[in-house]
């Protein structure tokens, strides 16, 4: 497959995997309501999080393709995944004072016996900047590779 198209394969499914953890933990509204609220909040994490993934995935696959012999894929894949996980993690915290992601609320009552009440408390009130923190660990993660990525052209262009 090629590069782009496997990335904008990626960034969309991303984006789906989201957007249906926010339809499955929301059995209290339809899904087209559940989905216009977690846009209406979260878009920019959301549209962040599949672009972000896909440029990733872009990179690593056009390194593959121009011979490049990058040694970040796995650091970078886990990093990705770590803060993917984590943007969704604190971004679903502020769906639900609109009812979305009812399940979540559940989750956040066992946060403060997993890591004591003032850091869930800085974790909830501050979970909208630790969303976008995420985002830009992952675009780092692409901006790192993207930059490995061109010293190792010009590595190949002199020998």
């Amino acid at each position: 497959m090629k590069p782009l198209r496997k990335a904008i394969l990626a960034g969309m499914i991303t984006i789906t995997v989201y957007l249906s953890v926010v339809v499955i933990t929301t059995p209290a509204l339809e899904p087209q309501d559940a989905i216009s609220a977690a846009f209406q909040l979260n878009s920019i994490v959301i549209i962040g999080m599949g672009i972000g993934i896909g440029l990733q995935i872009f990179l690593s696959e056009k390194s593959k393709t121009l011979g490049c012999k990058l040694d970040v894929k796995k650091k970078t894949f886990s990093g990705n995944t770590g803060s993917t996980a984590a943007t969704s993690f604190f971004s679903f915290f502020s769906l639900v004072p609109l009812g979305c992601c009812g399940w979540w609320l559940y989750a956040l009552s066992l946060l403060p016996g997993i890591v004591g009440t003032g850091v869930s408390a800085v974790l909830i009130e501050y979970s909208q900047v630790l969303s976008y923190l995420g985002l830009i660990i992952i675009f780092g993660f692409a901006g790192l590779t993207a930059y490995k990525l061109k010293q190792e052209l010009k590595l190949q262009k002199i020998v």
